[in-house]
């Protein structure tokens, strides 16, 4: 069976999975980079962790190396825009708006800005997945950008209900 799976069968089959969406931010020599990134997850609450996956070509990912330090913004329903920007391979931070927290980049108006030190890294595929320490954060009250089957959503109901 595994034979006939290809490419394009396994990113329909992971898009099935809903995911919010998330913006990784670190600042190195004054410089600001970003990724957009749906691969995030909660590995730990003592001692607090998290883990975000980057392609191993992600101009990102090695400022996050050299820096050691990276943000985590979970994006609101009205961020598309912030999602499609640093999506893109030619992304640039310069004409984005970033508020501060313990002087780390945070986007503005995001549901949770989280602040952490690099752990650990694995490296695994095409991708090094990154366990990030927990040293900050500030949440905000919101609707959450959905992401699934590739496009965007947004919730239609409030949690509880069906």
């Amino acid at each position: 069976m595994y034979e006939s799976m290809d490419e394009r069968l396994f990113r329909d089959a992971m898009g099935k999975f809903a995911t919010g969406v998330t913006v990784v931010v670190t600042e190195l020599n004054g410089e600001i980079f970003a990724a957009t990134v749906n691969a995030f997850m909660s590995v730990s609450l003592n001692p607090m962790l998290i883990l975000i996956s980057l392609n191993k070509t992600s101009q990102t990912l090695n400022k996050i190396k050299q820096r050691g330090l990276f943000t985590v913004n979970v994006l609101n329903k009205d961020q598309i825009n912030i999602s499609n920007h640093f999506a893109s391979k030619k992304k640039s931070t310069k004409e984005i708006e970033f508020d501060f927290l313990d002087g780390m980049p945070v986007i503005p108006n995001s549901l949770a800005q989280i602040i952490c030190t690099v752990s650990s890294e694995y490296e695994e595929g095409d991708h090094v997945l990154i366990v990030g320490k927990v040293t900050n954060l500030q949440i905000f009250e919101g609707e959450p950008l959905i992401f699934l089957e590739g496009g965007y959503r947004t919730l239609k109901e409030k949690p509880g209900q069906a």
